[in-house]
């Protein structure tokens, strides 16, 4: 009789630590992270994939002058960069809002113009801190030997040379974005705001898991799709 009981209370304890866990894994699913974008709301369309970006015939305005937008512009510190994970329940967001760089504009001379940001690691949040710890662990982004992530731009396509102010304009950057040290060739379909002597930019590009030496988690509960969606939502300022 004791040995039939020390079993069942054996089990009864497996039961309630697989609950317990089960329970503290799904408390730390879900999405805490809204996307918030730079570009104004009634400028905003849909595109396939579901997010927003600026549509370029929704607003008019005055003319902006070459002399207005060529020159040196700076991020601001209410930029943010988005990271998305779809997994099969939901996609979860991750924002970083410790973003530096710089944007060398030159309407007359694409060629010429020069693009790089980084983002502090530590500084990604999704929300809930014992998936943000795993996350920084040294099993997925190693945030302690690479505390950066930076995008350096190569090219640009072609800028319109006239611009309206509050009027987005459609941009590529393609560049090197670099991650725990592994640098990744990318292009970021954007779009382009003038307005208030600032300049918006609300880009996306989609990176695998795999292309930074990682590998998309999977758990008994939830399997991670190995795509993950880069967001830029950047106010320049001169």
């Amino acid at each position: 009789m004791k040995k039939k009981t020390w079993v069942w209370a054996a089990t009864g304890v497996v039961i309630v630590g697989a609950i317990t866990a089960f329970t503290l894994l799904n408390n730390s699913l879900g999405n805490n992270v809204e996307i918030e974008s730079v570009i104004p709301a009634q400028e905003q369309g849909t595109n396939n994939s579901g997010t927003g970006v600026a549509n370029a015939a929704a607003a008019t305005g005055a003319a902006v002058t070459s002399e207005q937008l060529n020159g040196a512009w700076n991020i601001a510190d209410t930029s943010k960069v988005y990271w998305s994970v779809t997994t099969s329940k939901e996609t979860v967001n991750f924002v970083d809002a410790s973003v530096q760089g710089t944007w060398n504009v030159n309407l007359d001379d694409s060629a010429s113009m020069t693009g790089k940001g980084s983002i502090e690691m530590s500084a990604l949040d999704s929300g809930e801190g014992q998936r943000d710890e795993h996350v920084k662990s040294a099993d997925f982004l190693n945030v302690e030997e690479f505390p950066q992530s930076t995008f350096t731009v190569s090219s640009f396509s072609e800028l319109p040379a006239e611009w309206t102010e509050g009027t987005a304009v459609p941009v590529q950057m393609t560049g090197t974005l670099t991650v725990k040290g592994i640098e990744k060739e990318v292009t970021f379909d954007s779009q382009a705001v003038y307005s208030g002597g600032q300049l918006m930019l609300s880009g996306t590009t989609t990176v695998t898991f795999a292309d930074f030496g990682m590998k998309n988690p999977h758990s008994i509960v939830l399997d991670t799709e190995n795509d993950l969606e880069v967001r830029l939502e950047l106010v320049l300022s001169k």
